[in-house]
């Protein structure tokens, strides 16, 4: 499915205004897990929350033409497109496909720690090149209208993040960026896995409160280690400007989205999950009479009845059914068979 041939794909770009109230909370960027599908669940569960895709490299889109790499619902507004890259004049055209697009952010990767993202010398590995990320984000300014933004680690290796950090921040921000995430701990480059660096390198919050303090004009905000509204709010009320949730809003979408309208921005209904599942109906109809298949969509549904009883059985009913040829959206509802309403919990 691409956005010419599809008119659900393409929409006007929302306001910088509205992408920075709901940059109060925002799902990260997740490789394998924020794609489209993903994301359009999330949309129902919440209707402010910021999402984010997947990282796309912006050397696939410019040199390799992966434009559908770049297709989203309009229902999903506001999105942001992450782009990983190193080079000035080549993010510069990505940012500009993903504007045309219809993204309402553009963000640069300087965060991921894996091997891969490495050798092609973006992601964390950035944090050792303040300039070079500058050049970069002047560039992707100069391209769009939209808001150009960055997500960055407090540093990587033996770097001290009470020096780096300031100066990351100092050489970015003035290069016109205006918000920024902050993932609180470092990133080390050898001798920890992805998946590693996102657990045993301890959180540093502190800093991200004193970087705010010393860029009072900088948006920021913090991620990595926040599991609940109830944390995020905390770091709202400290005076961050944002939280972004990553494993938890996957894994447990319904309780971090669900409530987030309400109790992050303080206007909207609480969702409910059963409400949700219905609302997928026709989103799986068309994805289906598109030629995907039905577990590209409800891989990403697992967790919407988490901590409910019922709840194994929906993930398993799931997990069986969906991967069957010519399964639909029947899958989905009579899994729904063995989850108690809300009212019997």
């Amino acid at each position: 499915m691409t956005a010419s041939s599809n008119p659900v794909l393409k929409c006007r770009s929302a306001s910088t205004g509205l992408v920075t109230k709901a940059a109060r909370l925002s799902v990260a960027p997740m490789m394998d897990w924020t794609d489209r599908h993903c994301r359009f669940v999330h949309r129902l569960l919440s209707q402010q929350t910021l999402l984010y895709t997947e990282m796309v490299t912006a050397p696939a889109l410019v040199r390799g033409g992966a434009l559908h790499l770049l297709d989203f619902s309009s229902q999903e507004h506001p999105v942001a497109l992450q782009l990983g890259g190193s080079d000035a004049e080549e993010l510069s055209q990505a940012a500009r496909l993903g504007a045309q697009a219809g993204y309402d952010e553009i963000n640069l990767n300087c965060g991921c720690p894996s091997d891969r993202v490495q050798s092609g010398t973006f992601g964390a590995v950035l944090m050792k090149d303040p300039a070079r990320v500058a050049d970069c984000v002047a560039a992707m300014r100069d391209a769009v209208d939209v808001e150009v933004t960055v997500k960055c680690r407090i540093g990587v290796d033996d770097q001290d993040p009470e020096r780096v950090l300031p100066e990351f921040l100092q050489a970015i921000h003035a290069a016109g960026c205006r918000r920024v995430t902050i993932h609180a701990r470092k990133a080390w480059l050898q001798g920890l896995s992805p998946k590693e660096n996102r657990d045993i390198p301890p959180l540093d919050y502190d800093l991200v409160h004193r970087m705010k303090n010393a860029f009072p004009d900088l948006h920021v905000s913090i991620n990595g280690g926040i599991t609940s509204l109830e944390q995020a709010k905390t770091q709202l009320d400290a005076g961050l400007d944002g939280v972004m949730i990553g494993r938890a809003a996957y894994h447990q979408p319904t309780d971090i989205l669900a409530q987030a309208d309400a109790m992050i921005f303080g206007s909207g209904q609480v969702a409910d999950p059963i409400d949700v599942v219905h609302k997928m109906v026709p989103y799986v109809e068309n994805h289906l009479a598109e030629g995907g298949r039905l577990h590209q969509i409800t891989r990403h549904m697992l967790g919407l009845f988490a901590g409910r009883p019922g709840a194994r059985a929906w993930r398993r009913a799931l997990s069986e059914g969906a991967v069957h040829d010519g399964a639909g959206p029947e899958v989905m509802l009579q899994a729904l068979d063995s989850i108690a309403p809300l009212a019997e919990v």
